[in-house]
């Protein structure tokens, strides 16, 4: 029915240490990530399935979806206009690492129809802490197309993972549809069907 192919890994912590850039402070060795939970009403308990996968220089991961839509008009329920999609994964860093993410771009398949209006927006916390603030992307019709987001943190503002705890990483995504004026159907969805569709987050890394 529905299935999700995920990459993943992000940010957050109390920690205030000084960022180290640069290619020597990204960990050599294989980081590898695991999938423990999927679930919400884009991607209900039972009926998604995950794996994960890092790229080979350890700077970003992508997340794929599949059938992850939220639509509004022409008849549809209410309850379609809002989905969301919460993935919980545990990272697994190298000895003396942490990380954070610096930057999340977001990009899927939409059609919005004039007078309506779609939104994407996530946050991302580790068990235990509160929730960064939820960006929100807006698309007001008439669209149809590919459409991209991006979500970018201040290097000052970067939220590390504790060293040396092991926390599991919360990636919370959500997206709305509004007919708003328009009585006809209109969609907005995350689905690694459509080319260029997947959901890509760049890691910052520092030494602990």
């Amino acid at each position: 029915m529905l299935g999700m192919s995920v990459v993943a890994a992000m940010i957050l912590s109390a920690l205030a240490a000084p960022v180290v850039s640069g290619a020597d402070s990204v960990p050599s060795e294989k980081i590898t990530l695991d999938i423990k939970t999927i679930n919400g009403s884009g991607c209900p308990a039972g009926t998604a399935t995950a794996s994960a996968d890092v790229a080979s220089d350890n700077t970003v991961f992508t997340v794929h979806y599949t059938n992850f839509t939220a639509k509004a008009g022409g008849g549809v329920s209410a309850l379609e206009a809002r989905k969301n999609c919460q993935i919980n994964v545990l990272v697994h860093v190298p000895q003396g690492f942490t990380y954070a993410i610096a930057k999340a771009e977001y990009r899927g398949f939409a059609h919005i129809e004039s007078g309506a209006n779609a939104l994407e927006q996530a946050n991302y916390y580790f068990t235990g802490t509160a929730p960064t603030a939820r960006v929100r992307h807006t698309f007001p019709g008439p669209f149809h197309g590919v459409w991209r987001a991006t979500d970018e943190t201040d290097v000052a503002e970067l939220v590390f993972a504790p060293c040396g705890e092991s926390r599991n990483l919360n990636i919370n995504a959500e997206l709305r549809a509004d007919a708003g004026t328009s009585s006809a159907g209109s969609f907005i969805e995350m689905d690694s069907e459509h080319a260029s569709v997947d959901t890509i987050y760049h890691f910052a890394w520092k030494t602990c």
